[in-house]
């Protein structure tokens, strides 16, 4: 559901980056290191968003990866614990349904 929300904002974000580029077709002049050139404000305007989007989506590829790299040494690291203490999911299991069985035992 966060993936459709995610593309529904995406394409009004372009919706109405387009509406604007369109009305602004005007030309402008570009001031660059080496000289000055003169370029339609609508390519200028897209541009723009196009770069400002490729930044934007390399760092979130570049986060998910950081996120997917710690995920897996926190997954290794359990894995490690639980060699360690010899503790497994079965025995927590046990330990809960005990915990259960005394809270609803009758106190005398």
């Amino acid at each position: 559901m966060k993936i459709q929300w995610s593309l529904i904002a995406a394409l009004l974000f372009a919706l109405i980056t387009a509406v604007f580029a369109v009305i602004n077709v005007n030309p402008v002049a570009v001031n660059l290191l080496f000289g000055t050139v003169n370029v339609p404000l609508i390519l200028l305007i897209i541009g723009c968003s196009l770069i400002g989007g490729l930044i934007v989506g390399t760092f979130g590829i570049y986060r998910q990866y950081q996120m997917q790299k710690e995920i897996r040494s926190l997954a290794e690291q359990l894995i490690h614990i639980r060699e360690v203490t010899g503790y497994t999911p079965e025995i927590q299991a046990a330990e809960e349904e005990n915990k259960k069985d005394q809270k609803d035992a009758p106190v005398e």
